[in-house]
Parts: structure tokens; sequence; C-alpha cells
């Protein structure tokens, strides 16, 4: 079983408490593959009316669930870890289809997704409130916690499994029902993922998934519905600033992963080739589409000419093409407007005065390939680096001073992740509190773990998923005062 066949035509549907079915209207999203425009396959499109009936098949199965002995909450999610481990190259093959990304980096994608399963069913059973004597003596204080209710949780297309995991797996954890709606470029993961977690025992109704092609009707209507007690949403600025506008009149809770524009800050006294790795890691996961891949290189004037050049050749040196061929580094973009909106990054920076080291350019024929580029001479104010690329380009401009470095990394409306090449210790520390932003990477290009809190502040969003922290968004604390005897 490999790719497509994970899902079978029954599965390509909407699957609501427990059921998987068509939408009413027979009306259908066409699965677009990135590597050459042609037609995957096609699920069902929901109307709002039955994203409603997913959030009655939530709100119905919600007591039960938080019920639920907080031991098989945890063992179903270790049976979806195990189950996820166990089909992982089928998983992957099959993301590598709807999304582009080479299959070997899809594989990471599933181990990591399925992480956040293992952390919360390890998580599942140590959710505790405390009890204490009141201070001043004649009372008790008893703390309990619950879980918060029904969630909408909106994912996006560039992580399609992880981005579902690490919402799903603290929501089971905590006792919580869910809709789902996951990107209409890449449905077929998310589905695959409910198909799992059917097998493994989840109750009906817990877990619903609703793929449509109309993302704000959906989200406005259920936001509208007073039995819905949550959102979490990954995806860009200005969608999350909508979500958060609609939850105002029923003030529900809110988780908003949103837009990143990272800096990657290279000191004088850094290991270059190990910023060089580094900075591959950081820039060219999931070919630069990922809110926390690194947008800005800023590098320090003595070493700006030996990063770049040694940056550039290796990403002159990646192969682009197919995710499911052999040999293949970087896959497509996800579709045609991502291509162009690279492209007219590259093209206004040029423009501004930048020089092209390596790439520069869309690859030639079918599909949505935008060579690795590496930018050097590129103006302070340039588009570049002050939009998110989501794209394989490394803009690299220049600095003198650490406060000019700080400065420099701090004026951006976001604030998720940074990076930092240096080997001075103290320098380490003052950054750590200097820089506003909710992630910071000293001396590796990778921060994304499912054991530590995943977040930023600004206009990135608020709250937190992973680690201690991410199973915290979905309970509530309730007080119980208690008299002494």
């Amino acid at each position: 079983m490999s790719g497509l066949d994970l899902l079978g035509s029954d599965k390509r549907n909407l699957f609501i408490g427990g059921t998987w079915r068509e939408a009413d209207s027979g009306a259908r999203i066409e699965v677009i593959d990135p590597a050459d425009g042609s037609v995957l396959t096609d699920v069902a499109d929901a109307s709002p009316d039955e994203a409603v009936e997913a959030l009655d098949a939530a709100v119905a199965a919600q007591a039960d669930w938080a019920r639920t002995p907080p031991r098989e909450r945890s063992e179903i999610l270790r049976r979806a870890f195990d189950l996820l481990t166990e089909r992982a190259g089928d998983v992957a093959h099959l993301m590598s289809l709807e999304m582009g990304k080479p299959v070997a980096e899809a594989k990471g994608e599933v181990t990591y997704g399925a992480e956040f399963f293992r952390w919360y069913a390890e998580e599942a059973v140590r959710i505790h409130g405390r009890w204490m004597q009141a201070p001043a003596g004649g009372s008790r204080l008893l703390t309990i916690k619950k879980p918060v209710g029904p969630c909408l949780f909106i994912t996006p297309w560039n992580f399609p499994l992880a981005m579902g995991t690490r919402k799903i797996g603290p929501a089971i954890a905590a006792g919580c029902t869910m809709v789902v709606k996951p990107a209409s470029q890449t449905p077929l993961t998310m589905l695959a993922l409910a198909s799992f977690l059917e097998e493994v025992g989840l109750p009906p109704g817990v877990l619903n998934v609703v793929t449509t092609s109309s993302t704000g009707e959906l989200s406005s209507t259920l936001q509208a519905d007073d039995r819905l007690r949550k959102v979490s949403f990954t995806g860009s600025t200005g969608v999350g600033r909508k979500l958060v506008a609609q939850s105002a009149d029923r003030l529900q809770r809110l988780s908003m992963e949103l837009g990143g524009n990272a800096p990657f800050v290279v000191f004088e006294d850094a290991d270059v080739d190990a910023a060089v790795d580094g900075a591959m890691i950081a820039k060219m996961r999931n070919m630069g589409e990922a809110c926390t891949s690194a947008n800005r290189f800023l590098v320090h004037s003595s070493v700006a000419t030996e990063f770049a050049e040694k940056l550039g050749a290796r990403m002159g040196a990646l192969t682009l093409g197919r995710g499911q061929d052999e040999g293949v580094d970087v896959g497509p973009l996800i579709d045609e407007k991502a291509l162009e909106t690279v492209s007219q990054l590259v093209t206004d920076a040029v423009h501004d005065g930048a020089r092209v080291v390596t790439g520069g350019s869309a690859q030639d024929g079918p599909g949505f390939f935008y060579r690795p580029t590496v930018l050097v001479d590129v103006p302070v104010d340039s588009a570049i680096n002050v939009e998110e690329i989501f794209g394989p380009v490394a803009p690299i401009t220049t600095f003198e001073t650490e406060d000019e470095a700080i400065g420099r990394a701090n004026d951006t409306e976001y604030g998720l992740a940074s990076y930092v090449y240096t080997r001075d210790l103290a320098r380490t520390i003052r950054l750590a509190e200097a820089l506003e932003f909710g992630m910071i990477g000293v001396n590796t290009g990778l921060v994304s773990n499912p054991a530590a809190p995943f977040g930023g502040m600004k206009s990135s969003g608020f709250g937190r998923e992973g680690g201690f922290e991410g199973i915290e968004e979905y309970l509530e604390t309730t007080y119980v005062a208690l008299p002494a005897g």
C-alpha cells in the first residue's frame, strides 16, 4: 500500500460522527499535483451546513469523551503513534504527492508529527490541579482542570500531518472533541490521519474532518455558534486577524500560529561552516515553505563573503524534481500563485540592487519549481526582507555591531522564530533576552521539537503548541473554595 492507496474512494469524503460520507451537494475539490499541475484525485466539498453537522457530532460526543479515563485517551494516542510509525513510508508518499516535498523529508515530518501523539499520550495521565490551605487559614483551595470543549482546527498545507497532530494530540489528551478543516490543497494526509484514528479506536464524533473550498464561510458559521469553545489556527496573519475578530462576540479561546520573518544572524566569531549547515536546514526545510524558515540572513561584514560563497555552493548543488523520485533534494512550490510571489520578490530585490549568487529564476517545464537562490547586497528595505518569502531564497545583508544586528532582527511585525550563530556565551544570553521572538535557535537551524513550546509573539500570534504548555491550551481551571472543617 502506498500513496493514494491509503485512501479508498469512501475515505476521500467528509468524516462526521464516525461516518464517511459525501457532501450533500455532491460537490468535489480537485487535489493538484504541484510537480506537474495534474489532478491527483478529488475530495468532498462541504457546505457550511455540513460543518454545523460536524460540530453537532463533536458536541454530542463531548460529555462522554471528557469522562473517558485519561489512561484510555492515552492508549488511543499511543496506538495512533505506533500505527503512524508503522505506515510512515505510505503516509510520506501520499504527502509528497499532494504537496511536493521529497519523500525523505516527508518521512521526517511523519516522525515529527507522530511524536506529538506519543508526547501527549504521556501528558494525558498527568493533568492535575492542586490542593492547598488558604494562607490566612480557615479554608482550603482546590483547583480542577477541565477540557475546554468542542474545538475548531484549521490546518495549513505546508505540514499537512504535523500541523494536525500537534493540535489533535493535546485535544484528545485533554478530553476535547473537534472539527478539523484541512487546507484544500492538501486534504489527503489529514483524511488518512482520521482513518488511522478511527482504526485505533477513537470514538465517533471526537474527531470530525470537513474538507471545503469555502474556509471563510465555514469558520464564520462555526464561530457564530455558542457551542464552539476554542479555535486553533495555523496560517497567515491576515486570516488569523479575521478569526480573532470573529471570536470576539463569543469570547472563544484561541491559539494563533501565524506568519513569520525569521532572522538568521551570523556573528564574526561564528563557525561559518556550521552556520552554513544550519542555514541549509533553516532555509530549505520544506522548500522554504515554513513559518519558521530563515527569511532574512544578517551576516557580519567580516564573514559575509565566505558565508555567501559557501551557502551559494550548497544551494546551487541541490537537485530539483518530483518529490517521489530518487535523488531529489527540492520539490515544487505548492501552486502557481506561490511561484509567482517568490519570482516577483527576487525580481524586485535584483531591481533594488541585489546580486544573484546562484539560482534566481523558476525552472522551465511543468510544475511549480523555483531554483534555490542566494542573493547578496540586498538593501535592508527591499520587500524580500520585509515579506515572508515562503520559497527557497536566501537574501543576505551585512551588519557591523551587535546592537545593529539586534535592532534589524527585531525590526519586523513578526516574532515567531529566529536563529543566531556565535561562540560567545555572554552574547548568547544577551540575544536571548533582547530578541523579540517566541523561539530562538542558538547554533542550530532547527527549533521545532514536540517537547518544546512552539509559538510566537507580536503579529506571529499567541498560544503555544507542544511541550508541557501545549495541553494547557485545551484546559479550563475551576477553583473550588472549601471550608476547613
